[in-house]
């Protein structure tokens, strides 16, 4: 058997890269005609699937000339040959282990006649959903996950924040003394110290919040802030609110289960930083439940965003309670959304715009894809800050885990860079029954 290889891709590994067909180095690759039947289906929309199929499509037209059904089309240097697999053949295996003759169904077959017609290669089947590659090993055929954008090797809760213990008193008595920094040089342990990390310092006598800013060289003390009514209840929340207060740090990433208050934190500190930033934008993305899109729901665009935009509407809501009716912070709130100075939208029109200047959140941001990530990131302009929040143990898209979700990809890419810090937030602040809740069940 030779190194050589022949993949075949199924339509939801395009929905989630559409660039994927330059990942498979010199291997060939086979796309089932039913494949592009189904890309057909997602062309109109709004979302970012139906943006990856309309571009597949655009790549594919650069990519087609007469030999891709015959001979395969060139990828390039280095790389192999795409085929568009016509063949009807629906073996006997494939009918007598499912009886319905599913688009998932037609793939299998594809796969398997390619398998019995080329069987000095090894055929994969690569595939983002679990049971299509569960049904594929139970005929024998190789499949995979497509991993080219998975994290293999990070954990996103493998710390916090790390606690240093026997540290001299002496030191930890110049960071309440001496305007609060010291020289990163001056801890013993500076080599393990990436950019933006927070870190408690004990000593036999005191301890002291700090983090470490790359731009100044310095390791600050981290002190409690209030913002606009929400103050940090510990350790975690006061790391948060300390970058998301920090202009300098432009991309911020809170995870954590429910609870913790991610969101209402970045909220808070959006609305401290009012005069900082023309506009605060809250968006998030729209995962439909019970299987109902945004066209089964009543009303217009507005209205049928509304149920799925409430959860940033009540944390709002949490930060008012804490005023007077009549407080100039109400109104100050109230002016903002009257003016669109304080927007809360679905995160797919946001598609095309340049912002600048702006606090944005993105909330939920475990059930994004790399690419969508990596879309948001690049529409910021001169002065934005972005927010990502999520729960990477709440993933609602089917073709998305733990390790494949576009927030622990970001966190991967980015850590170490100077103007990123990342948050893991554990302890939860929302009611003991909610912590009782998200620990036990």
């Amino acid at each position: 058997m030779g190194t050589k290889k022949n993949f075949v891709l199924d339509t939801n590994v395009i929905l989630h890269d559409y660039k994927c067909l330059h990942n498979f180095e010199e291997n060939d690759i086979y796309i089932p005609i039913v494949v592009l039947e189904e890309l057909d289906h997602f062309k109109k929309g709004n979302e970012q699937i139906n943006f990856n199929a309309r571009e597949f499509a655009r790549e594919l037209d650069l990519i087609a000339d007469d030999t891709l059904f015959k001979k395969g089309a060139d990828l390039g240097a280095g790389k192999g040959k795409l085929f568009i697999l016509t063949g009807g053949e629906y073996p006997d295996i494939i009918s007598k282990s499912f009886l319905e003759k599913t688009s998932d169904h037609r793939i299998l077959a594809a796969t398997y006649t390619l398998r019995e017609s080329k069987s000095k290669q090894k055929c994969i089947l690569v595939s983002k959903d679990i049971n299509l590659r569960m049904k594929a090993l139970s005929l024998g055929l190789d499949s995979e996950d497509y991993i080219n954008d998975k994290v293999t090797d990070f954990n996103v809760f493998e710390r916090n924040h790390e606690i240093y213990e026997n540290i001299a008193p002496e030191l930890i008595d110049r960071l309440y003394s001496n305007g609060g920094t010291i020289p990163l040089e001056d801890l013993e342990f500076a080599s393990d110290i990436e950019p933006q990390d927070c870190f408690v310092l004990k000593s036999v006598r005191s301890s002291v919040l700090a983090r470490y800013n790359p731009h100044t060289g310095m390791v600050k003390r981290v002190e409690k802030e209030r913002c606009f009514g929400i103050e940090p209840r510990n350790a975690e929340q006061t790391f948060a609110m300390n970058v998301l207060l920090d202009d300098d740090v432009k991309l911020v990433a809170l995870t954590g289960k429910s609870g913790t208050g991610k969101t209402l934190l970045a909220l808070a500190a959006a609305l401290h930083k009012n005069e900082t930033y023309k506009q605060i934008l809250l968006a998030r993305p729209i995962v439909a439940l019970g299987n109902k899109d945004l066209g089964f729901l009543p009303g217009d665009e507005k209205q049928k965003v509304a149920p799925y935009m409430q959860p940033l509407f009540d944390n709002l809501n949490v930060i008012k309670h804490n005023f007077s009716y009549q407080g100039k912070e109400i109104k100050l709130i109230e002016d903002m959304q009257h003016n669109e100075q304080l927007v809360i939208e679905a995160l797919a029109y946001i598609r095309g715009r340049s912002l600048s200047d702006t606090f944005f959140i993105i909330d939920e941001a475990q059930n994004l894809t790399p690419h969508e990530i990596k879309t948001i990131i690049t529409r910021a302009g001169e002065g934005t800050k972005i927010v990502f929040t999520g729960d990477i143990q709440q993933i609602d898209s089917p073709y998305l885990d733990m390790l494949s979700n576009g927030l622990v990809y970001m966190i991967d890419r980015m850590r170490g860079q100077s103007i990123f810090a990342h948050i893991n937030l554990v302890k939860g602040e929302r009611s003991y029954l909610s912590e009782l809740a998200s620990d036990l069940l």
